[in-house]
């Protein structure tokens, strides 16, 4: 069964390594100063966005460790390789970050009921350094989340904080100007209601590929119509079609043919259709004719 292997790699890995713990330095930083600053301030909505500061730290540290794994080369136990810890990661940093939200949804309605004093200029100075600090760790990440999907999430994360920062100042400045107290737990609703979004959003590529599903925006049809449309194919038929992980897709596929003979040079034709027009680098193609094909083909 002919077939090939492309995989995807990482450019500087040292040096992408090297930014995403910067990244992890600032945030942890910022969460103990915001949590600090909260507890003195009264500010649920400064803890919550501490939190989920802090939320992002852990995520960059798994992706970091998730990233030196994902680099391990095939071996007798993993023989697709190690690339997948990626995945899995993303997996565990948005079900973390699911955890977070619904605590703070808690915490939230709670201060509605009965809403806390409040210290406002602390709130908006600690929101302010907040801002500031999500803006320095997306420029990190930027560049990385356009290949990594661990990386990614975090770097959506990080857009994610900025907005809450942004949020939380309006509810400190609201405090100040009018002592309007309830508006700190609904900030703080409002930031837990944009994580769940954010997470509702982001996990299903992840369960995608967990769950071997066709990659986004290749449909198997197309897939078969291409393979069918080859020169020397008579039919196919038994089509899987999934990531190995981000950025390596595979298919498997019963290519019917009137002579054995002929099916390496029809195979290699295949493939590099595969490779051009869907992106597809690694194929295992079964090679049958309609006399001793499988009896459920066709």
């Amino acid at each position: 069964m002919p077939h090939d292997h492309s995989h995807g790699h990482h450019l500087d890995p040292g040096a992408g390594d090297r930014r995403v713990m910067a990244a992890v330095a600032v945030n942890v930083l910022l969460t103990v100063a915001q949590i600090v600053g909260g507890i003195i301030s009264g500010s649920m909505a400064l803890i919550a966005d501490a939190i989920h500061n802090f939320s992002d730290a852990i995520s960059l540290i798994v992706a970091f460790v998730a990233r030196r794994v994902g680099r391990r080369p095939a071996d007798a136990r993993m023989t697709f390789g190690y690339g997948r810890a990626e995945v899995v990661a993303a997996l565990v940093n948005y079900t973390s970050l699911t955890v977070i939200a619904l605590y703070l949804v808690y915490e939230g309605v709670a201060r509605l009921i009965d809403p806390p004093e409040v210290q406002g200029w602390i709130v908006v100075i600690l929101a302010g350094v907040a801002l500031a600090v999500d803006a320095v760790t997306a420029a990190l990440t930027y560049s990385m989340s356009k290949t990594s999907m661990n990386i990614r999430a975090a770097f959506l994360h990080n857009l994610a904080d900025a907005l809450s920062s942004l949020a939380v100042i309006v509810a400190g400045a609201l405090i100040i100007l009018y002592d309007w107290r309830l508006v700190d737990p609904i900030v703080t609703l409002g930031i837990s209601a944009y994580i769940l979004w954010h997470v509702g959003r982001e996990i299903l590529p992840v369960i995608r590929v967990l769950m071997l599903g066709s990659p986004v925006g290749t449909a198997r049809e197309d897939v078969r119509r291409a393979i069918e449309t080859t020169e020397g194919v008579v039919g196919v038929h038994h089509i899987h079609l999934w990531e190995i992980d981000e950025g390596r897709r595979s298919v498997e596929a019963h290519v019917v043919v009137t002579r054995l003979d002929s099916f390496p040079a029809i195979a290699e034709r295949i493939k590099a259709m595969l490779r051009d027009r869907f992106g597809i680098g690694h194929s295992t193609l079964q090679p049958e004719t309609p006399s001793t094909g499988c009896p459920d083909g066709g």
